[in-house]
């Protein structure tokens, strides 16, 4: 019954499992630390040129002194368009195999962005979608946005009406908004590749329970201790957590797909396809979005069909 068990665990995906990615780019947005960093240290050692897309250059270059393989560091604010687009004015053309959207911001008090949106939407949403749109022209295989269960928090909603919650702000809401909001844009985003013709694919990755430093940006300091103990008695560590995204970055999945974690509750576990509430595959609503989106970022991307680049990853195994 041991060896059994051995065996099943052997089994199950792990960061062993990862394709050879020697001459494919990746671009991890919150690199430094937690499910980024570890993500970003896996890809490197299978072969990839890393960029670490962070906000603090220094911190990004302690932490990508950490890990074996090609990498270079390059500043990247999310909370700030100016620097998103500086960010794509300076890729200046080049093949990118993966953009993984992962940097993110949790249960903050109420702030804004410096262009004067929520922090939570801002960050987590509006940055990304500028992002990935500036630089899609130069993706080869697949856009991964690390979303979270937090997307079924309290039957979570887009408010259209009060974007920035003015109305009615709470930590919570705000981020089950902007958590929703990744998988919509997910959605939308892969409806359009696939309208163009495109082989780049989009797809969302959770962590499940994963301890990182995202939970000590809490507003609450009686959320952050109960969340700090958690982390140690039920989350597993960031190396699990960034095996979904890892396999949403390499496996050859549809697009569109949501991956997390298999066990209890989608809290820990290996990777799998995951499901998502009604809300989060709401067509209509993720296409509202996008309009939204564009409108407030200023950012779109006009797909066409002709000779798309193409460098799929997944194929590989």
């Amino acid at each position: 019954m041991a060896t059994d068990e051995n065996q099943k665990n052997r089994d199950r995906w792990n960061a062993t499992h990862l394709p050879g990615l020697t001459g494919r780019t990746a671009v991890v947005t919150g690199a430094n630390s937690g499910i980024g960093l570890t993500a970003a240290d896996a890809l490197a050692r299978a072969g990839a040129h890393v960029v670490f897309a962070v906000r603090d250059v220094e911190r990004g270059r302690a932490a990508a002194a950490t890990v074996s393989g090609s990498t270079e560091v390059r500043r990247l604010d999310l909370a700030d368009l100016s620097s998103v687009r500086a960010f794509a004015d300076a890729w200046e053309g080049r093949s990118l195999a993966l953009l993984i959207n992962n940097a993110g911001v949790m249960m903050l008090p109420k702030q804004r962005t410096r262009d004067g949106f929520e922090m939570q939407f801002g960050t987590n949403h509006l940055g990304h979608f500028a992002l990935t749109n500036l630089l899609l022209p130069y993706v080869t295989d697949r856009v991964v946005t690390v979303a979270s269960d937090a997307h079924r928090w309290g039957r979570a909603t887009i408010r259209f009406d009060d974007l920035n919650l003015d109305a009615d702000y709470t930590p919570r809401g705000a981020y089950a908004q902007s958590k929703l909001a990744n998988l919509l844009f997910t959605l939308e985003l892969q409806r359009r590749l696939t309208e163009a013709g495109s082989p780049v694919r989009a797809l969302a990755a959770h962590p499940g329970y994963a301890a990182t430093n995202l939970q000590s940006h809490a507003s609450n300091p009686v959320m952050r201790a109960f969340m700090g103990v958690g982390n140690r008695l039920f989350a597993q560590d960031d190396k699990a957590g960034a095996l979904p995204t890892l396999y949403a970055a390499t496996q050859d999945l549809p697009g569109a797909s949501y991956v997390g974690p298999d066990g209890l509750g989608e809290m820990r576990g290996a990777p799998t396809l995951v499901g998502r509430t009604p809300a989060a595959s709401d067509a209509a609503t993720a296409r509202r979005l996008w309009t939204v989106s564009e409108e407030l970022t200023g950012v779109a991307c006009s797909l066409t069909p002709a000779d798309w680049p193409h460098d799929r990853i997944g194929s590989q195994g």
